[in-house]
């Protein structure tokens, strides 16, 4: 039924032949152009047209991008928001009209993040304060590792103070934070003026988001537009061939999330149970939950995943946090080499190398940011090649016909 309205908000408004006459369409393209595999003649595109105009089109695309700078994020960001909410948006404008189930879409998708937030709260909660009841022991814990290493210093004639005398460990922190307070106060000021940037760029592809759903259909007649026609079915329209591809790509990303953070508690859970790290077994969920976020940032997600865990074993059992050094270098192990590439086969259809290659490239470019939203942007360009493929046959520079 989604399928069926998205079809029906995407497709191009025409009547179509009937039966007879598509057939004989569709033989008489298959027998001019067998490859194409479409009921519609490809587009010829001249040599003049290869040599001057597409070289300036991707100039000018170039410079375009390199002008809009973070814009360009934003703009991609909301395009990325808006084709993922519209399927959702369009099963619920069948009861209402357009502009309240572009914004009771929004509300759903909030109160999902919202009663999956209520799950998880009771046994997070419960975690986070056995952490805290057990803390005065991790600090007292630390104060006494680091007087040890105090004593070991000094009775080797090592001149580092790390515990200076009648101070505790966490008073010689706090002496060093009180000297380095300028420069603390610095950094603070400049994260302050990045979360300021960050939160009117989230802002800003908000709003553009919920312009582009209001205005989908017309989107996508302009889009229909510039590019070349399709047969009119499903299969073969540009828009939604665009639409599967973002919507293939969440459902992977959010089942690889899954699979990653039920993993990361359920190993949790196991070294608790074995006696290899004991605040394991309390902590699971609290752990899995957060490593299974961090999955959703690429690049640099599975390297903050593992912190929580390790800092808890370092504060109780320090032996503990060498053997989840090991556990966590295996598991991304098995998530790089076998979980990684078969999700994002089944959802993306990329080579895991082309993969790697756009979270770099987005990452160099954007940070974090273009990092999130490379994997999107290299399956839409996936759908253009595919269909432009289909669709387009390029002049030969040498006699004979042309080359499909």
């Amino acid at each position: 039924m989604e399928e069926t309205e998205l079809q029906q908000d995407l497709a191009p408004e025409q009547d179509l032949a009937p039966a007879e006459a598509d057939d004989g369409v569709e033989e008489a393209a298959a027998a001019e152009h067998p490859l194409t595999e479409t009921l519609v003649a490809p587009v010829l595109v001249p040599r003049w047209v290869q040599l001057v105009l597409l070289p300036l089109a991707l100039l000018g695309l170039f410079e375009l991008g390199h002008a809009m700078g973070t814009l360009l994020v934003v703009v991609i960001g909301a395009g990325v928001i808006a084709l993922i909410l519209n399927p959702l948006a369009k099963q619920i404008q069948r009861l209402v009209h357009r502009g309240f189930a572009i914004g009771l879409a929004y509300l759903v998708i909030l109160l999902v993040f919202a009663v999956i937030g209520l799950l998880l709260s009771a046994p997070v909660s419960d975690q986070l304060s056995h952490f805290s009841r057990n803390l005065p022991h991790f600090v007292n814990r630390v104060n006494r590792d680091v007087v040890d290493i105090q004593k070991f210093l000094n009775s080797h004639g090592l001149r580092v103070h790390i515990a200076q005398q009648g101070h505790s460990a966490l008073q010689t922190i706090e002496h060093q934070v009180l000297k380095s307070s300028g420069s603390i106060l610095s950094f603070s000021r400049d994260v302050l003026g990045q979360l300021v940037t960050i939160s009117v760029d989230l802002i800003l592809t908000f709003v553009l988001s919920v312009y582009m759903l209001a205005y989908a259909r017309e989107i996508g007649d302009l889009v229909r537009r510039w590019m070349p026609a399709g047969d009119g079915s499903p299969d073969d329209d540009y828009p939604t061939l665009i639409q599967h591809a973002v919507s293939s790509y969440v459902r992977g990303q959010l089942l690889f999330s899954l699979i990653m953070g039920g993993s990361c508690a359920i190993l949790m859970e196991l070294l608790g149970l074995l006696g290899i790290f004991h605040a394991g077994s309390d902590y699971a969920v609290f752990f899995g939950l957060f490593y299974g976020l961090m999955e959703l940032i690429p690049y640099i997600g599975p390297i903050i995943g593992p912190i929580p865990p390790i800092a808890v074993a370092l504060a109780t059992q320090p032996i503990a946090a060498l053997w989840l050094v090991i556990a966590f270098v295996l598991m991304q192990q098995l998530e790089g080499h076998i979980v990684a590439p078969q999700v994002f086969r089944i959802s993306l259809r990329i080579n895991p190398i082309l993969v790697i290659l756009a979270l770099l490239i987005g990452y160099q470019l954007y940070g974090i940011p273009g990092a999130l939203l490379a994997l999107p942007v290299a399956t839409m360009i996936r759908a253009t090649t595919l269909y432009l493929r289909k669709h387009l046959v390029f002049e030969q520079w040498t006699n004979g016909a042309p080359r499909l």
